[in-house]
């Protein structure tokens, strides 16, 4: 077997810092918690807060692909960086609604270029047959960050009474990784891409893999940002819990997620990626269905770890399907896929009808539900 070189692991490194850095968009999930309480929302308007985050995805996703063509991948990193930080400044200067909508959305602008831009920098450091595995290293990373932001928050506010001192914290660590990144001489691909348009960006749609794998990214997300929101909720409706102790559930799903990430990097080196997709489906739909008629503390933890365990590599097989079918548009499938993180935006807003509508949380846990069934259809159709 080959071992990496020293130089090529120096230059990996700082990208994966990179999904440290990726996974503080999750924070939106026990912020929304948060700022529900402290500004007396409805569901429906809480859930307006993952909407200002990851409406940005949908926007600005294809046009980032455009834009590494031209200013390339390793600057596109840097200036999301730029961005997340400001975002991450921006809550400190005043706790208002408008304010609070106004950091989200830089930060959900910021995350957007980076999650566009770092997936195919990968490929600038790494062979094609180790880009699943290595996707998947990225995941467990951004796993870590996910699972630590709730933990930060309950700590702020046992210690300081304030919640938002996570902001500054994550703040640091952005710079920290800006310049780490800026400070390693990265390789930009030889390979020269067309500079698309984006009719010919969209076209690529027209690809029904491309298609499926771009919805199944839209509805993965609209997992992992719904469970945040929603599972807290569920925890104070069914259990009487306080919030700050119902927040711990993020983090519950989050390590479970880093779990099956580490453990995903390593059995997607010996498993078909196809047969992983389905028995990862299959498991997401048992999580649900429990989640569905949970009524007690450890039948909700149960169902929100095994919901964590069951997504956590779904993302970067996905990817890496879609990566590996159109190569020679590696830049522009990447923004395609990368819109898809506007289910962040769009799930929420439906679950918490649901739920209002239905009176309960049930009503958000079957939009989830729904969500799951696609992926276990999809992981059929890519094993027939």
């Amino acid at each position: 077997m080959t071992r990496p070189s020293k130089s090529s692991v120096l230059q990996l490194a700082p990208i994966l810092f990179g999904f440290f850095i990726m996974g503080f968009v999750d924070v939106v999930g026990i912020a929304t918690s948060y700022v529900k309480s402290d500004f007396a929302l409805s569901d429906t308007l809480s859930n307006l807060l993952p909407m200002a985050v990851f409406l940005w995805f949908l926007i600005f996703s294809v046009p980032t692909g455009m834009l590494m063509n031209r200013i390339g991948r390793k600057r596109t990193v840097q200036l999301s960086l730029v961005v997340t930080g400001i975002g991450l400044l921006v809550p400190m200067l005043s706790y208002t609604l408008p304010i609070v909508l106004g950091a989200f959305a830089l930060l959900g602008i910021g995350n957007t270029l980076l999650q566009v831009a770092l997936n195919p920098l990968l490929t600038n450091v790494v062979s094609k047959d180790k880009l699943t595995s290595v996707l998947t290293t990225g995941q467990f990373i951004k796993a870590i960050s996910s699972f630590l932001g709730p933990i930060i928050a309950a700590f702020a506010v046992a210690r300081f009474s304030n919640w938002q001192y996570l902001f500054p914290v994550f703040a640091v660590i952005t710079v920290l990784s800006f310049l780490w990144l800026s400070a390693t001489p990265l390789k930009e691909d030889d390979r020269k891409e067309n500079t698309s348009t984006i009719r010919e960006c969209f076209a690529l749609l027209g690809d029904g893999k491309i298609f499926l794998y771009f919805l199944g990214i839209l509805t993965l997300v609209g997992i992992d940002v719904g469970l945040n929101v929603s599972g807290p909720r569920i925890l104070m409706e069914r259990t009487g819990a306080a919030l700050q102790d119902a927040g711990y559930v993020a983090s519950v799903y989050f390590v479970f997620k880093t779990a099956g990430t580490f453990l995903g990097a390593i059995m997607l080196a010996k498993w078909p990626a196809k047969s992983f997709y389905l028995a990862s489906a299959v498991a997401a739909i048992a999580a649900m269905v429990l989640l569905l008629f949970a009524t007690n503390s450890p039948a909700i933890y149960v169902a929100i770890a095994l919901a964590g365990f069951a997504c956590a590599n779904i993302f970067s097989i996905l990817f890496s399907f879609a990566l590996q079918r159109k190569p020679e548009h590696s830049n522009e499938v990447s923004g395609l896929l990368i819109m898809g993180v506007s289910g962040g935006a769009i799930f929420p807003v439906l679950m918490g009808v649901a739920s209002d509508a239905a009176g309960a949380q049930w009503g958000a846990v079957v939009v989830l539900l729904v969500c799951c069934v696609y992926h276990c259809v999809l992981a059929v159709k890519e094993r027939a």
